[in-house]
């Protein structure tokens, strides 16, 4: 099994990799691998936004009830989070190079199969497929990182990682929205296939293989199963509890939420102990618990839980208040949101030479102070008659915190981390990631959603409307979640109500605006547990 990690520098001699150029001179292919790494990457992350802007489109194609559209998405995110762990550990069993290409081929297969689907459950099905593909991709990525850079070299590497993620999470609607617009939803899909062939191409040329050369060779099949249980379920309940309610539904009976929590609270103790039991006794486990005595690794994954609810949870409500409010169409809105894309690159470059100069820690905590001055600025500038210039200023300084918090936050969580458990401490960290960034969406979702509904109520109870007349339009507006205001002006009936309307959804996103400072914030207080870096040891 991989070797416990402690804090004592023996623990460093198990940073030991199957390919020699890893420790001896550095691999000449390493910056090729690289720009193979950030296509891998963003076509995972902009998978997930360029679906999102399409989904209408979709939906009027494939003639999707709500129940399928939902799932569209739902499954590509319960699949993705529930084999995160299962796949980090595969690639440092069976080879990190050897999962990517493979998640990669059925990354693409299931782009295949989605683009050309004649029927929803054709459709979800490749959608789940497509997650498999995405959560082996995701984690091998950042392990092979984590084993081919180190040093300066670590820096640039990982802030070109970090900028790719912010950039093509914003890029992503851009694509989308021209797409779904201008030529099909199908090449949504589609448009996965040749960049994914190119970076397969990559990952056989430049990426070389490394793996756990401890390991006992065993794979860890309970504890894979156990895991996609605990993620699936707890994910789940995040994704769909304000659909189905968080204890009955609307019709009164027992909603599927709270079983989904139960279920994955069993699973996940039943899981702890699980590993702990086959580490005492010398077996390969899906995660080392020894891992989270890495002070680093342990700070770390808790600030980027805490800072993804607060970013995700700002890029679910962000293209609702743009569409649904300002006006922008989904094209319009893509265009906004590429300031944000500009930002994150634009860190990239400057981000080496500032971990140089001030160190990782400061760095991130930078970043993740300049996203906290972008979000409370939108909070205090957004109003139905916003300038966008003043949106894509905000936007910008909040893409720049984003490149710069995320790429030295992954860099930090791995600084510490045995290169040979890479694959393990990749698979913790975006598992944890994704579980604060459903969190994010959901709770801050439903604050939206909640804070529309009671505002829009009581505006037009103030104006002397009726019960029986505004609950109709209430319901239009709150379950929409605000996407439906632009139909109150073609309604003739309530076309006097869209003033109100939009005026509550400008009040309700400031206010989840100002929850998400209020995460960020937190999660910038985290970073202060984080411990300072030790005198450099050379590797053994």
């Amino acid at each position: 099994m991989s070797a416990p990690i402690t804090d004592r520098p023996a623990s460093r001699t198990t940073r030991a990799d199957a390919n020699p150029t890893v420790e001896g001179a550095p691999d000449p292919r390493r910056w090729w691998a690289l720009a193979t790494i950030a296509l891998g990457v963003s076509l995972v992350i902009m998978d997930a936004t360029i679906v999102n802007v399409a989904l209408p489109v979709v939906i009027g194609a494939l003639s999707l009830d709500a129940t399928t559209a939902e799932w569209m998405n739902a499954i590509y995110a319960l699949v993705f989070a529930g084999l995160l762990l299962s796949t980090g550990r595969l690639g440092d069993v069976r080879g990190r190079r050897r999962t990517f290409a493979l998640g990669m081929g059925i990354f693409i297969a299931a782009s295949v199969a989605a683009g050309a689907a004649t029927s929803g459950a054709m459709l979800v099905s490749a959608r789940a497929v497509q997650g498999v593909g995405a959560a082996m991709i995701l984690p091998t990525t950042l392990s092979t990182m984590n084993a081919l850079f180190h040093g300066r070299e670590r820096g640039i590497a990982f802030a070109v990682y970090g900028s790719t993620i912010g950039g093509m999470a914003a890029f992503g609607p851009l694509v989308g929205g021209w797409l779904a617009t201008d030529v099909s939803w199908r090449w949504a899909f589609w448009l996965n296939i040749p960049f994914g062939l190119l970076a397969l191409l990559g990952i056989l040329r430049f990426i070389p293989e490394t793996r756990d050369p401890v390991s006992d060779g065993g794979f860890d099949v309970w504890g894979a199963v156990l895991s996609a249980v605990a993620m699936s379920g707890l994910v789940f309940a995040l994704i769909e509890g304000a659909h189905y309610g968080w204890w009955r539904q609307t019709s009164g009976a027992l909603s599927p939420v709270p079983v989904a929590l139960a279920l994955a609270l069993v699973a996940a103790v039943v899981f702890a102990r699980h590993v702990t039991r086959r580490v005492r006794a010398g077996r390969s486990a899906l995660v080392d618990p020894h891992l989270f005595g890495i002070p680093t690794l342990r700070y770390g994954v808790i600030a980027a839980g805490i800072v993804a609810f607060g970013e995700f949870g700002l890029m679910f409500v962000l293209p609702l208040l743009l569409e649904g409010t300002l006006g922008y169409s989904a094209l319009g809105a893509g265009w906004m949101l590429v300031s944000l894309a500009a930002g994150a690159f634009l860190a990239s470059g400057m981000t080496p030479q500032l971990t140089a100069a001030l160190g990782q820690r400061t760095v991130v905590r930078i970043g993740l102070a300049s996203e906290a001055f972008a979000v409370a600025g939108l909070a205090w500038f957004v109003s139905p008659t916003v300038a966008g210039w003043v949106l894509a200023v905000c936007l910008f300084i909040y893409g720049l915190g984003v490149g710069m918090a995320t790429a030295q936050l992954s860099s930090l969580i791995m600084s510490d981390v045995p290169r040979a458990q890479g694959g393990q401490a990749s698979g913790v960290q975006s598992t944890i990631r994704q579980v604060g960034s459903a969190l994010g969406i959901a709770l801050l979702g439903t604050l939206l959603v909640t804070s529309l509904g009671s505002g829009l109520d009581s505006r037009l109870a103030d104006a002397g409307m009726p019960v029986s007349a505004r609950v109709p339009l209430v319901e239009l507006v709150r379950g929409s979640a605000g996407a439906g205001i632009p139909a109150l002006d073609r309604m003739p009936d309530a076309a006097q109500v869209a003033p109100a309307a939009r005026e509550a959804m400008v009040a309700a996103s400031r206010t989840t605006m100002e929850f998400a400072t209020a995460a960020l914030l937190l999660g910038l207080l985290a970073t202060l547990a984080l411990p300072r870096p030790e005198s450099p040891r050379p590797e053994q």
